[in-house]
């Protein structure tokens, strides 16, 4: 029987300081335009394949939502979550339009916490910036000046600054001695918009760099507003050796001046045993040195991303995250951000070395499906007697799929084939997601062997529909500001004005949930 839950009940819980897993069910599209301040986007076509990484603790209290619409999104997640193990799983009552109708505010865009953290960021600590006009004349007069972009290398290549190269937030600390070896040389820290310049060029200053540093004011969109050119396509980036411990003093006094705790591997294996707490253990390196190896139990938490989007990685507000690096110099700096966002952050000493090895968490298994090869399908559907079904994003699909094939998602599926008599095979770029999607059809379909890529390797045809399907089916795509990144200067002014008008839309429970300094003496 589903479990009800109203919405001034959930505003209550949510600052009850226990721990609460807040999961949006809906696709990203729909989460994206309006949400809750503290929701984890979930959807119910990804449900059983991130929620064991998202919520580990399946005792811990989880409340799921949709809309408040007739198609019963959250029931249906929340019977899925009891399947897989979860025993505190409750819908909010009447979904986002009860949310409202009870006074509370909704949310459009992504990384909420994170982002509205780095507008606060600006205010406590008077980031100092620059503008795209005054960084171009700083080149254009040959002045010394080093550009560093704190976005992940994938960002970075879409596009970046003329002569920038690329060092994520979370790598700062232990590279920059290596990259701006003196301490004269001014530092110019961007991003696609705003936070992570703020925060990579607040993290060189907390850490006491004498070096001038700078947030370039509304990043690459800044400078693309002020009609100056952005290069595509970059690969500058930091070196693999350019890792430098000079700052491990820096950033163990950074740790201690906002109370960062450090933790053996034996509290930590306690931790994991605990049935009233959740525990994350956070790799924040490299993807390289991780695929290297880590610790038993980790999950891959890229420093820089943690801060950005941390409820890509941590779905339980007021979990215990356990950070850790190889270096000493990482993870400090890392969790001093955290502890300020008001998550409890530790750092694991010893790091790498701490010998510490937790138990994998057991993923559930999805049902097993007949395969079917690239060519016997291309036969089959040639002579009409299977239905396709593409489960991939939609934008994929636009772009190119199987002649024949209808575009679906999970939430829709059974709807869409409802009136279909014939076999049903599906095709998923993650074979599991159409597994877990096939519990939603009264019969067993199959599943293309290999997907898409096998469909390509045996050289078989596809077709593009740029229009289809239509934008009010793409439930997972956020058309917001979509094309801010591709020549839409207005798409790109709309997106910085909601950034910056983030402050003002939070409440004084969600602003009194951050731990930053409130004066210039504290954070001196």
């Amino acid at each position: 029987m589903t479990e009800y839950v109203t919405a001034p009940l959930l505003k209550s819980w949510l600052h009850d300081g226990r721990e609460i897993a807040l999961l949006d069910v809906r696709e990203h599209g729909q989460y994206g335009e309006a949400h809750l301040f503290y929701a984890t986007p979930l959807p119910l076509s990804r449900l059983e394949v991130d929620a064991p990484r998202l919520v580990p603790r399946q005792g811990v209290r989880t409340v799921v939502y949709d809309s408040g619409e007739a198609e019963g999104v959250a029931e249906r997640a929340a019977a899925r979550l009891a399947a897989l193990g979860y025993s505190q799983v409750a819908v909010l009552d009447g979904g986002t339009r009860a949310w409202t109708a009870a006074g509370h505010r909704l949310f459009a865009g992504v990384n909420l916490p994170s982002k509205t953290f780095g507008e606060l960021v600006e205010h406590a600590y008077g980031t100092p910036r620059i503008t795209a006009q005054q960084l171009a004349a700083m080149q254009a007069a040959g002045e010394p000046l080093v550009v560093l972009d704190g976005r992940p290398v994938s960002e970075f290549h879409k596009m970046n600054i003329p002569g920038a190269l690329c060092c994520p937030n979370g790598e700062l600390a232990y590279r920059i001695r290596s990259l701006v070896p003196d301490a004269q040389t001014p530092i110019v820290i961007n991003c696609a918009g705003r936070t992570r310049s703020i925060m990579g060029a607040q993290t060189l200053i907390n850490l006491g760099l004498p070096n001038p540093v700078f947030a370039l004011e509304n990043g690459t969109q800044g400078w693309y507003l002020a009609d100056y050119t952005l290069e595509h396509g970059g690969a500058r980036r930091y070196g693999a050796d350019s890792g430098d411990t000079a700052l491990r003093a820096a950033a163990r006094q950074l740790a201690e001046r906002f109370e960062v705790p450090q933790v053996d591997a034996a509290t930590v294996q306690a931790w994991a045993a605990d049935g009233e707490r959740s525990l994350f253990l956070c790799d924040v390196r490299t993807p390289e040195e991780f695929e290297a190896g880590s610790l038993p139990g980790a999950q891959h938490t890229p420093g820089g991303q943690l801060m950005q989007a941390g409820d890509q990685y941590v779905g339980v507000r007021g979990a215990r995250l356990v950070l850790f690096d190889s270096d000493g110099v990482r993870a400090p700096v890392v969790a001093s951000w955290l502890r300020q966002m008001g998550h409890d952050a530790s750092v694991l000493q010893h790091g790498l070395h701490s010998g510490l090895a937790l138990a994998p968490r057991a993923a559930p298994q999805p049902p097993a499906l007949p395969e079917i090869g690239a060519r016997e399908l291309a036969q089959r559907l040639e002579q009409g007697e299977v239905a396709l079904v593409d489960l991939r994003p939609s934008m994929a699909y636009r772009a190119g799929h199987v002649r024949g094939a209808q575009w679906s998602i999970r939430p829709h599926l059974a709807r869409d084939l409802r009136a279909e008599t014939r076999p049903v095979v599906l095709i998923a770029d993650e074979p599991a997601l159409a597994q877990w999607a096939a519990l939603e059809l009264p019969r067993p379909p199959a599943l293309l062997q290999g997907g898409m890529a096998a469909w390509k390797q045996a050289g078989l045809p596809l077709q593009a529909t740029p229009d289809q399907p239509m934008d009010a089916q793409c439930i997972d795509y956020l058309f917001f500001v979509h094309d801010r990144h591709d020549g839409n200067k207005e798409a790109a002014r709309q997106y910085l004005a909601w950034e910056t008008g983030l402050l003002p839309q939070l409440d004084a429970l969600e602003r009194s949930a951050f731990k930053l300094p409130q004066t210039a003496a504290e954070h001196a």
